[in-house]
């Protein structure tokens, strides 16, 4: 970490998110946390997202905006943030979620005074596209046993795969001795499990963190899973594509290099061997589709 780099550094990739990203980076400058720097990667934004963005960098010295030439696509828009930190955590931050003013503050003290957590996140409210609240979520994302895969199984068979913890605040010597985020569907899921094996996971009991649903999510303008593949990566647009197996594959991946003993390895493994018997259905759809 350099000297003179703050402790957090909150990435926030963006693409044509106009409608949203300055409500999103009022709430982060609005924390009572105060000593991060925002890094706002614009992926070749073609709708008025750059004057947003620029009127807030000229307003805020923590406010920092590089724009890419062309969409690179989200997945290697997200990683790019890392290359241009240099703190000791960090956090990514969509363009249209929004936090409550304690949100770090609560999540820095966590890792602070804990040093076996590797993520801390909060509880979330869902808010609509007027910022009206509809509920709260409990993705069951408290995972705290010192035990790796005691861990991986709470994580595994969570009765909903939602990852908001990925939202939450990262310790980065954890965060970059993984690949991050790859350039293929559910890789924020792999992403989040293999940061499970490498250290505990807290949530704060507080709804800090607000969720946006609206009609202009990725997954709700990219529906088929050819244009979400071209959403991650757009040199995969058009190809054939098996996301489970893939998914499968990087799980497996993930449990290998993470450094643990033979033996939780294998109870790793053992737990992931479960989860493909509970969605061997989902990969033979895979190879009988066959389509992109």
């Amino acid at each position: 970490m350099s000297d003179c780099a703050p402790p957090l550094t909150i990435g926030l990739p963006v693409y044509n998110g106009a409608a949203f990203i300055g409500q999103a980076i009022e709430s982060i400058l609005a924390q009572t946390y105060e000593d991060f720097e925002l890094i706002i990667s614009d992926n070749a934004s073609t709708d008025g997202t750059e004057s947003v963005c620029r009127t807030y960098a000229r307003a805020d010295r923590r406010v920092r905006y590089v724009r890419n030439e062309t969409n690179i696509g989200a997945a290697p828009n997200y990683n790019r943030l890392l290359e241009r930190a240099a703190s000791r955590y960090f956090k990514w931050a969509a363009h249209d979620d929004m936090l409550a003013p304690e949100y770090l503050a609560r999540c820095v003290e966590v890792l602070d005074r804990r040093p076996s957590v590797v993520v801390c996140h909060t509880e979330t409210i869902y808010i609509d596209e007027h910022g009206v609240p509809c509920g709260t979520f409990d993705d069951r994302l408290d995972l705290r046993s010192p035990r790796p895969h005691e861990r991986y199984r709470d994580y595994l068979f969570r009765p909903y795969p939602k990852c908001n913890a990925i939202f939450g605040v990262i310790r980065m010597t954890a965060l970059r001795q993984t690949p991050l985020l790859g350039c293929y569907m559910s890789s924020d899921r792999v992403l989040l499990g293999e940061l499970a094996l490498r250290g505990e996971i807290y949530r704060v009991p507080e709804p800090l963190f607000l969720r946006r649903d609206h009609p202009y999510q990725a997954w709700k303008v990219n529906p088929t899973r050819s244009l979400m593949e071209a959403w991650f990566d757009p040199s995969r647009k058009g190809r054939i594509t098996f996301p489970s197996w893939r998914l499968l594959l990087e799980h497996t991946r993930a449990v290998m290099r993470v450094p643990m003993d033979w033996y939780e390895r294998l109870l790793c493994l053992r737990q992931l061997g479960t989860w493909i018997r509970q969605n061997d259905g989902t990969l033979v759809r895979d190879l009988l589709l066959r389509q992109p």
